[in-house]
């Protein structure tokens, strides 16, 4: 009985292990059809999954959350953890939260110096 009430809770903790990055990852729904083109200056960098981030403060100030591709695409993308730093200008191309009063996007393409990352080059909508 001990033993089978254990390996429930031990089944039941590895359901919640594997649901949680599922839960946490999510598709384009949230995200308008159309693209956007967002410049400014790299605040911070993240390269934990689900999706690794970047903070980018624009020139009118609003600090934007960007998610880059999940780990292997971002890392396909030639976009590693020493790539830019904090300080760099960059420009993001992808698509913005759906609720206009977030300041959150997903990134189909960022550039930095001149080199373009494509995260997601099957959904780059132009040039």
């Amino acid at each position: 009985m001990f033993n089978a009430i254990r390996s429930m809770i031990a089944l039941l903790g590895l359901a919640l292990t594997l649901a949680a990055p599922a839960s946490a990852h999510h598709g384009w729904s949230w995200a308008e059809e159309g693209q956007v083109r967002l410049e400014g200056v790299i605040e911070d960098i993240s390269m934990a999954p689900p999706h690794p981030s970047l903070r980018v403060r624009a020139a009118d100030g609003t600090v934007w959350f960007v998610e880059l591709g999940n780990p292997g695409r971002t890392a396909r993308s030639g976009f590693g953890a020493d790539t830019a730093e904090v300080g760099d200008l960059v420009t993001v191309i992808g698509n913005r939260d759906r609720d206009p009063g977030e300041a959150h996007m997903k990134a189909v393409r960022i550039v930095i110096d001149g080199r373009n990352y494509d995260m997601y080059p099957e959904r780059i909508q132009s040039d």
